[in-house]
């Protein structure tokens, strides 16, 4: 099946705070909540459609385009950060009247579900922090060319050329996909507003105090691909080390794009994960 032929689940959009978000809202069970990367022409459905079906047969999975981001509001001004972000994400758990839930961050959503445990840690039953920002790190040439991107189908190419291990893995009509996503009105204008350079400012803004997360109490699995090209693996053993109740999973053969080069291993591991959490509530 063919990207374009893949049927994007139905969708609202819920009033959050101030704004409206955009959300998939799929599933019957305990409820996680996935948090989106950063690259250009993202969306929710963009970054889980591989493996939301899979989680959403056992649980209730919400996907929300974060603000600035694919059907969500781009306000006119708006400054972005993880106040921002984080913020949104409470009003939304509020609005669905959610007391609880899991989180799953890739890249940027890892930082974002880091700052949002760190901040309101009941909230969150259990953590999943996938290629992560969130810790200090040196911008990576991958990272810098992901958020200098400049619309074009050939540079959209490039990056999908950084994202996956397996280039065979991500096609060309993923990358026109994506460009259109990226040119869409109003798109481009917030992404670029999001990480003018010099970028390696952004990294260090995401980055949660090391004493925070090593008080965060949740247990967490942190994944990563050993082959990487956007965020280095080292963030991902920063995390393990610093986080108290750990365990990590590194996949090899795989760049950044771990949910989509391994869509059916990751869900696995994810659902397990989250099963265990599933059994001991029940026990």
């Amino acid at each position: 099946m063919s990207e374009s032929e893949i049927q994007v689940p139905e969708t609202r959009y819920v009033r959050t705070g101030a704004v409206t978000t955009h959300v998939h809202d799929v599933g019957r069970g305990a409820p996680v909540l996935l948090l989106h990367g950063s690259g250009p022409g993202v969306s929710a459905w963009a970054n889980w459609r591989p493996v939301l079906p899979a989680l959403a047969r056992e649980r209730r999975v919400i996907a929300p385009d974060m603000l600035g981001f694919g059907q969500s509001d781009r306000p006119a001004g708006q400054v972005y950060g993880m106040d921002v972000w984080v913020q949104q994400a409470l009003d939304l758990l509020d609005a669905l009247e959610l007391p609880q839930v899991d989180l799953v961050g890739n890249s940027f959503g890892g930082a974002l579900a880091l700052a949002l445990a760190i901040r309101a840690p009941e909230r969150v039953r259990r953590l999943v922090l996938m290629g992560s920002v969130g810790v200090p790190f040196r911008i990576t040439p991958g990272l810098d060319a992901v958020w200098g991107y400049e619309p074009s189908l050939e540079a959209m190419r490039g990056l999908l050329d950084l994202f996956a291990y397996d280039r065979g893995r991500v096609t060309d009509e993923l990358a026109r996909l994506r460009y259109e996503a990226s040119v869409a009105p109003g798109v481009q204008e917030s992404y670029a507003a999001m990480f003018p350079a010099p970028r390696q400012r952004w990294a260090d803004a995401m980055a949660s105090a090391e004493a925070d997360i090593r008080a965060l109490p949740h247990e967490t699995l942190v994944v990563h691909g050993r082959e990487d090209k956007v965020i280095p693996l080292s963030n991902s053993l920063t995390l393990a080390d610093w986080i108290p109740n750990s365990q990590l999973h590194v996949f090899s053969r795989c760049g950044h794009w771990t949910q989509i080069e391994h869509s059916a291993r990751f869900a696995r591991l994810v659902s397990d994960f989250l099963a265990e959490a599933d059994a001991a509530a029940l026990a």
